[in-house]
């Protein structure tokens, strides 16, 4: 079997020598990975159906290599007719279609009124096919000053066009350039060639959510409508509109304290929370033995001199879930679903500056380990979903199995028992709060069994809530 740039010719008493590689060109021919000369001729070379090339072995047959055309990559004329024809507007189509039927009547009928007529539609739709035959000799670029903001904050797109058309001056045209779902048009002016046209246009951040910005499309056609040609530029650009936040205090005290990490149930031999001495067993960390209690069990005379080492329970570094309600049925309005956004990005900003492990999990929205950078975004995402409150939670806590604390920020509308109910979802050992958001409710904490619920009307209270009682 010939391997990767071996051949099976050779002699009786083995296989040949390995043949070199040799090297495709662009154009189909084989170039000789050695000089060539008197010593040292060319072999007639084979390309296999992978590309490899070999020497030709006997008993195979020769087949030359077919040098091909190299391609230029420029459009022939044929291909610009056809990109032109395929820029005809319905209207052009009518025209073209009237104009050819009337001249062919009016030459069987003896109409020369027709004819006129069909040859002056004809020679129209030339006039204005010339209009979009030819290339673009432009470079359109567009970019955001800001790739982030927080809402309400200003930000501004900037496009330029630059003529690259040299020893003539472009025709003026128009660029579009899509807003999320709206168009921005720019009307760019003849240019010359290195002329460059820029225009500024501000971008609309009065609320959260992620603006699709681009493409940019430039906009060739006639002056009758008979033709229309647009050609994209670019790709589409994101613009982040952060939800408006409020700084907290530490979480560390008040109603989300958390400082040390959570103690479990779980022995281990090694962590900060003490929980009592046991024997000395083989395996052991003698570090962890307790030589003062071991001297005196020795003394004492029990035990037979056995050495007592410490036993500890496992600590879990704290991480905090926020869960977020994007039920739009539970809340008031939509206000109120934009103040739980809020609520929820003041609380992961606060955890994160904590050094609190952070898992968002907001309408649908996912964000395991988050940074300040993703879990904003992630927020910035969030739009209102049909997702239960207790199908909200169970993803939320699969997500983050090792969750400390938990927090459901939900609407007005949720009574007690459904948020005891989505929490319930997170394991009952774990610290668990619920904020609910109501512009027209009282502000205030609430103390119930298994569940402390409080309650903001916007992001003013969220402050004063926190710095309430410790979880029970």
């Amino acid at each position: 079997m010939t391997g990767f740039g071996q051949s099976d010719g050779g002699g009786p008493g083995g296989p040949g020598p390995v043949a070199p590689v040799r090297q495709i060109s662009e154009v189909g021919q084989v170039e000789p990975s050695g000089p060539l000369g008197p010593g040292n001729p060319a072999p007639v070379q084979q390309i296999s159906a992978v590309g490899q090339v070999g020497p030709v072995g006997p008993g195979l047959p020769v087949r030359p290599v077919q040098p091909q055309r190299p391609a230029t990559g420029r459009p022939t004329a044929l291909d610009r007719v056809v990109e032109a024809l395929r820029a005809v507007t319905p209207m052009g189509v009518v025209v073209l279609v009237c104009s050819v039927l009337s001249w062919i009547a009016g030459g069987v009928l003896g109409w020369q009124e027709l004819v006129v007529a069909g040859a002056a539609g004809v020679l129209a739709f030339l006039v204005c096919l010339s209009w979009a035959v030819g290339r673009n000799l432009l470079a359109v670029r567009f970019n955001l000053d800001k790739e982030r903001v927080v809402a309400g904050q200003p930000a501004t797109c900037v496009v330029e066009v630059a003529g690259k058309r040299a020893g003539g001056r472009l025709l003026a045209m128009e660029l579009e350039l899509a807003v999320d779902d709206e168009v921005h048009v720019v009307e760019v002016p003849g240019l010359v060639s290195g002329q460059v046209h820029s225009e500024f246009f501000p971008i609309p951040t009065e609320r959260r959510g992620v603006v699709a910005v681009g493409p940019a499309v430039t906009v060739r056609g006639d002056p009758l409508g008979m033709l229309r040609r647009a050609v994209e530029w670019g790709g589409t650009r994101e613009l982040f509109v952060h939800p408006v936040t409020v700084p907290l205090g530490p979480l560390g005290a008040g109603m989300l304290r958390d400082l040390e990490g959570y103690t479990t149930t779980d022995l281990s031999t090694s962590d900060l929370a003490f929980h009592t001495l046991r024997e000395f067993a083989p395996g052991d960390d003698r570090r962890h033995i307790h030589w003062r209690s071991s001297a005196k069990v020795a003394a004492a005379g029990s035990a037979g001199g056995t050495f007592l080492v410490r036993q500890y329970l496992d600590t879990r570094r704290a991480r905090l879930v926020i869960a977020v309600d994007g039920d739009a049925a539970a809340y008031a309005d939509l206000d109120d679903f934009e103040t739980a956004v809020s609520v929820a990005g003041s609380l992961a900003l606060r955890a994160l500056e904590d050094d609190i492990d952070l898992t968002v999990f907001a309408a649908g929205q996912a964000v395991h380990d988050a940074t300040v950078q993703s879990a904003l975004d992630g927020l910035a995402r969030v739009t209102p979903v049909t997702m239960g409150l207790d199908d909200l939670t169970t993803r939320a806590a699969r997500l983050a199995p090792d969750a400390t604390v938990v927090v459901v920020v939900a609407g007005g509308s949720r009574t007690f028992p459904e948020l005891l109910r989505a929490c319930g979802q997170f394991p009952s050992d774990i610290r668990r709060a619920a904020i609910t958001v109501a512009a027209g409710g009282t502000a205030g904490i609430t103390e119930n069994v298994g569940l402390t619920v409080a309650t903001v009307r916007d992001l003013d209270d969220l402050r004063a809530v926190l710095a309430g009682g410790p979880l029970a």
